[in-house]
C-alpha cells in the first residue's frame, strides 16, 4: 500500500469513528425534569455576577413552569434573572413575582449598618464567606428582614440582635433565617 493509500484509510477510518461518535450523541433527548430544572435554575441564579447580600430570590417549579420569588434592591436585577431563568432549556414559562425594593440612600445606609452589626460579630463573621454570604439582608423603607441560611438556632437569634442594635432609629427587623442543623449546639 501506498503512503497516499495508507492516508486514505487513516482518514476513512476517522471520519467514521466521527460518524459513529455523533451517531451516539444525536439520539432522542429525553426533556429536563423538574428535578433536572431545579438544578439549572439555581445554578442560574448563583452564577448571575450581580447577586448580591442584599438579594434573596426563590423559586418553584412545576411542569416546566418556573415561579419565581423574593426580592432585589435593583431593577435591572429583576428583569436578568427572569431572562437567565427563562432560557434554560426545557423552562415552558417563567412567573416573575420579584420584589424590587425602593431605591432609597436611607435604605442602602440601613443596609451597609446591618451588615456592618452582623459579619462584624466573631461568631457570626463565617456567614460572609463566600462570594454570596449566606445571611441576605433586605430593607424597604426602614424594615429590615434577615434571610438565608445559618447552621444553629443561636446563630439566627444573635444575627437578629446584631440586626436590631445596628442603629435603626425606625422600622423592624424580621428575622426569616432557616436553620440548617436545628439540633447543632455551637
Amino acid at each position: 500500500m501506498s503512503i497516499q493509500g495508507l492516508e486514505r484509510f487513516v482518514a476513512a477510518i476517522l471520519l467514521a469513528g466521527v460518524g459513529i461518535a455523533g451517531a451516539h450523541t444525536n439520539g432522542p433527548k429525553t426533556p429536563p425534569t423538574d428535578a433536572d430544572l431545579v438544578r439549572q435554575v439555581r445554578h442560574e441564579i448563583a452564577m448571575y455576577p450581580k447577586y448580591s447580600v442584599w438579594d434573596d430570590v426563590s423559586f418553584r417549579v412545576l411542569n416546566g413552569q418556573v415561579e419565581l420569588m423574593g426580592a432585589v434592591n435593583q431593577p435591572y436585577k429583576r428583569t436578568d434573572i427572569e431572562r437567565l431563568v427563562a432560557a434554560v432549556p426545557g423552562v415552558a414559562s417563567v412567573t416573575d413575582e420579584i420584589k424590587v425594593l425602593p431605591l432609597s440612600p436611607n435604605d442602602d445606609r440601613l443596609r451597609v449598618q446591618v451588615a456592618r452589626a452582623i459579619f462584624r460579630d466573631p461568631v457570626l463573621i463565617r456567614y460572609s464567606m463566600g462570594a454570596v454570604p449566606s445571611i441576605h439582608i433586605l430593607v424597604d423603607n426602614g424594615h429590615v428582614t434577615l434571610a438565608g441560611v445559618v447552621d444553629t438556632e443561636m446563630d439566627k437569634n444573635l444575627a437578629g440582635i446584631r440586626a436590631g442594635a445596628a442603629g435603626l432609629s425606625f422600622g423592624s427587623v424580621t428575622n426569616n433565617l432557616q436553620v440548617a442543623h436545628p439540633g447543632k449546639k455551637s
